[in-house]
């Protein structure tokens, strides 16, 4: 092949951009949505005066900062709130439109609620817990009302309250309840989730992504997640496509599924085991090396760090991250694969960049999880940061090492966590 990698950059955005979760089908079972990145021009966070080169430094520094804030949790820290995703659902009786961060670093799913002590700015309207039928606050008393992260009674209306705070100091304090959630916009295509736990949030701030969401959607494995608490109406099971984008701003759309039509299959299809480690929250996996072309980096052997559920499998991070003992060895070997001159990354966040690539001239790089191989292509290892620039989309990180979200793009991501496992199936997500 002779077409340039740059060609290929107009493919690359999507799985970097964030998206808008949109409802499209529903079944007794299974239910899927579409998804349209953060930054096209159909979505609220589009800002036409903000260049390429500065979106993608934007979207390499929020990686950076999850990462770190993955590192850092604790029983009250809940990873970080800058995720790559927004949910459009409707909340209680009437139905309230709301739009979250959706995000599968996070277990609670929030929305600001009047009355509202210090919350910050947003366009939808907030919600309103004495005008919904369906909301009920959870007592003291409730089992419930034990949760991993933060609760304490409120003495005076006894009452379970919650307190989630991020890695940057963001923080969500309010009642602890039960509500109906819901996806679509009709009465016919309509998924209703009844007595769903949620946080009505009274005193909320910190550097959310902006004034277009109301809080945070929790997509992660814990049992406070809204994937947790659909539980058996969708067998315990969802996963996403990421697809590229193509030229002059054409937007094919993702899709994220649930339920049956979550379940990921085919003879090319790859299984690896969830890692049990805590919290919960998060999907681990156990990445064994790294193979660059014909050349294996084992982790056993290069790594004191090395164990089981040493990766995060993780939607809302760009780049994939490795610790720096790891991540050198790694661009070494790139190196000697591809031998042309470097540049330095106009972003400032990538150390591997070259002025000019064809698709020949990148190696297969192949992740070695346990029991599964995963080749990645082009369209996953290497970024357009400029008009000039083409970097290696992996880094190094001091936070815990991630599987982002470019290496993710083209495949068909499946999460079973009735049976604890993530398959991976290569896909031509724009179909």
């Amino acid at each position: 092949m002779a077409n340039s990698v740059t060609h290929y950059s107009f493919f690359i955005i999507s799985a970097i951009l964030a998206s808008i979760f949109a409802f499209t089908k529903a079944t007794n079972n299974s239910f899927s949505l579409d998804l349209i990145h953060r930054d096209s021009p159909n979505s609220p966070f589009y800002d036409p005066s903000l260049s390429y080169t500065k979106r993608m430094s934007n979207s390499f520094h929020r990686s950076f900062n999850r990462s770190k804030d993955f590192g850092s949790r604790s029983s009250s820290i809940v990873a970080s709130n800058n995720g790559e995703y927004l949910m459009k659902f409707s909340l209680g009786t009437p139905p309230v439109h709301t739009l979250g961060v959706a995000d599968t670093g996070s277990d609670l799913t929030w929305t600001q609620c009047l009355p509202c002590k210090h919350c910050f700015k947003q366009q939808p309207r907030l919600f309103n817990p004495k005008k919904s039928s369906t909301y009920k606050s959870l007592p003291c008393n409730s089992k419930k009302c034990h949760a991993p992260f933060s609760t304490s009674c409120n003495r005076t209306k006894r009452t379970c309250e919650y307190q989630v705070m991020y890695g940057d100091q963001s923080y969500s304090v309010g009642d602890l309840a039960t509500e109906t959630i819901r996806f679509g916009s009709s009465k016919n295509t309509q998924l209703s989730l009844k007595n769903t736990i949620i946080g009505c949030g009274h005193n909320n701030a910190g550097t959310f992504s902006g004034d277009k969401e109301s809080g945070i959607v929790g997509l992660g494995g814990g049992k406070f997640s809204l994937i947790s608490q659909m539980g058996s109406s969708i067998g315990g099971k969802f996963s996403y496509c990421l697809a590229p984008l193509s030229q002059h701003n054409h937007i094919p759309k993702s899709k994220i599924y649930f339920g049956t039509n979550a379940i990921v299959l085919g003879n090319k299809v790859v299984t690896t085991p969830l890692a049990k480690k805590s919290p919960a929250t998060f999907y681990f996996l156990t990445l064994e090396g790294v193979s660059v072309g014909k050349k294996r980096l084992d982790f056993r052997k290069v790594s004191f760090s090395f164990g089981e559920g040493n990766i995060i499998l993780d939607s809302g991070t760009v780049l994939t991250l490795f610790s720096p003992e790891i991540y050198v060895k790694l661009e070494a070997m790139v190196k000697e694969e591809i031998k042309l001159p470097t540049v330095t990354d106009p972003t400032g966040a990538l150390s591997l960049c070259y002025k000019s690539l064809s698709v020949e001239k990148i190696p297969i790089i192949t992740m070695h999880f346990k029991g599964a191989d995963v080749k990645l292509g082009p369209l996953n290892t290497f970024v357009e940061t400029s008009e000039s620039s083409m970097c290696f989309a992996f880094a190094a990180s001091y936070g815990v090492s991630i599987y982002g979200n470019i290496a993710q793009m083209n495949f068909l991501v499946g999460y079973d966590l009735k049976r604890r496992s993530i398959s991976f199936k290569a896909a031509d997500c724009s179909k």
